[in-house]
């Protein structure tokens, strides 16, 4: 006999959509799965029998073949498995659908005593099930990804028993099922795990690098911090995610749903309701930061979409590692390319990096009790581990010195709550000027449109003009300038773009002043 039963697996961050055919016929008992089945897949075989026969069901003792297609798609995981089992049941015709189970997709990983197993990647199939038009989906209940956000009806069972029960159900009763679990479900993502973040008050001094991070924040401009160690670097980072925005609905969903691809559901759970915050070591390898691997998965860049990739003691992070992020940055998106097709990770994020200027930390930031005891041929090697490129990528370029002391003995008066008010309304203000496009900042101006949405007055570009040919600055640097400068008038709530507004954007492009080009 033949059977039909639908199910998927995620390839990537994409969920994919699977057929699993089931034909049983007379001859000796033999169990295979086609259909470019991983390992992980294949050894379903084993846990299926036994949950089948442990859960009160007979096993056919005949020729079972399981095809899983499209058959040129690699499948992985251990997902598959409960589809398998309710076809071989429907098969042998020991179970019949008497519903529109037919048209749901069955998801979970069965133990060998029929209970089901949670799952990760839930997110990116249930997605892609929606868009192919099914009626629903039955997943393992001990799964607390809150799947049911993506508007698609969701049945959780705990066992093998209880889904060939459902098969059962009138089409109401499921439906009713279905709104039971949803409305008793569980808001991880909302109520349960709140990120606890510092206030910037916390912070003495640094009122500039503070001012820099509205900047950064307001148009999402990458953000480089440079000064001797233990100046509140790190300090203010960690506290950056905060004044960002928070995601909508339909950015939370996409951003949970590269967490659920990797499985790292539960440390996204524990910064929301904050965009992403990943601050990964100087040790990672370059799969590690862009994605990769035999099946590959997001790197750290991808899971900083529409948030924050921190990279502490930036200098000592590998060159190729840093090197493969340059296009990415540019392009906010990843394309590796496999045997097994062509995968796209997404990675709009802001960088924020943070390094000493030298080995010991004190280059231009001497003292008299502190000076730097570093060789010029030390400082020119260890600034040549960052390349010019990458650096002009850097949109802002502070230095954060030692603070006074009489700031030190001062409260915080600049708090978390001011400056996030100060960046929403600097937000509200550029999507009302980029409404009806697909622009969202000032930092994603580019091409004609640059002199299309931030027109420059005659006396403003005779000004840069002359700054361009003092500084010798790039021309993405000339381009970013003007974009910081649109976003710093953004937070002046100025209509136009005036004088100061550049002298404080070209401010910020601390490495492209002569001081740091003549000693480096």
């Amino acid at each position: 006999m033949f059977a039909r039963v639908y199910s998927a697996t995620v390839l990537g961050i994409q969920g994919i959509d699977v057929e699993v055919e089931v034909d049983i016929a007379n001859g000796l008992p033999y169990f295979e799965i086609s259909g470019l089945a991983a390992s992980s897949v294949r050894e379903a075989r084993n846990r299926v029998k036994s949950a089948i026969k442990n859960s009160g069901y007979s096993f056919p003792l005949q020729r079972i073949t399981v095809n899983l297609a499209p058959a040129d798609v690699r499948k992985a995981g251990s997902m598959l498995d409960l589809s398998i089992a309710i076809g071989i049941l429907l098969g042998s015709g020991q179970v019949t659908i008497q519903n529109e189970l037919a048209n749901w997709i069955f998801l979970g990983e069965l133990s060998l005593d029929g209970r089901l197993r949670p799952l990760h990647g839930l997110f990116p199939m249930i997605l892609a099930a929606k868009q192919a038009g099914f009626a629903g989906a039955v997943i393992p209940a001990s799964c607390e990804e809150d799947v049911e956000r993506a508007k698609l009806p969701i049945v959780r069972i705990a066992t093998l028993q209880e889904c060939v029960a459902c098969c059962s159900l009138s089409n109401d009763e499921l439906q009713a099922l279905c709104h039971s679990h949803e409305k008793n479900r569980r808001r991880f993502s909302q109520t349960e795990q709140i990120m606890e973040v510092a206030c910037f008050s916390d912070v003495k001094g640094q009122y500039h690098v503070k001012r820099a991070m509205e900047v950064a924040a307001s148009g999402l401009h990458h953000l480089m911090m440079v000064g001797p160690p233990g100046t509140g670097k790190t300090m203010m980072a960690r506290r950056f995610p905060a004044i960002l925005p928070s995601l909508d609905e339909e950015q939370s969903l996409i951003v949970d749903t590269i967490y659920s691809a990797c499985g790292l559901l539960s440390e996204r759970w524990k910064q929301t309701p904050y965009p992403p915050f990943r601050a990964p070591h100087a040790s990672i390898t370059r799969a590690g930061m862009v994605g990769g691997g035999a099946f590959p998965i997001p790197g750290e860049m991808s899971l900083s979409h529409l948030g924050v990739l921190f990279l502490d003691e930036w200098s000592e992070f590998s060159r190729n590692v840093l090197e493969a992020m340059r296009q990415p940055l540019e392009d906010g998106h990843i394309t590796l390319v496999r045997k097994e097709g062509k995968f796209s990770f997404p990675c709009h994020l802001l960088l924020v990096s943070s390094f000493n200027p030298c080995l010991c930390g004190f280059y231009r930031f001497e003292t008299e009790s502190q000076p730097c005891k570093c060789s010029v041929n030390e400082i020119k090697r260890y600034w040549k581990r960052l390349s010019g490129p990458m650096l002009d990528r850097m949109d802002i370029q502070v230095e954060v010195p030692r603070v006074r002391i009489d700031d030190m003995q001062k409260a915080g008066s600049i708090t978390t709550d001011m400056m996030r008010e100060r960046v929403q309304a600097a937000r509200e203000r550029q999507a009302h000027r980029y409404s009806g496009t697909q622009i969202q900042v000032n930092s994603q101006v580019s091409g004609r449109w640059l002199t299309h949405y931030i027109p420059l007055s005659d006396t403003v570009q005779a000004w840069l003009s002359a700054l361009y040919q003092t500084s010798g600055i790039s021309n993405r640097s000339y381009d970013k300038i003007i974009k910081l400068a649109r976003t710093i008038a953004d937070l002046e709530d100025s209509e136009h773009v005036r004088e100061e507004h550049v002298a404080e954007a070209f401010q910020y492009r601390a490495l492209d002043q002569k001081q740091w080009k003549e000693e480096i």
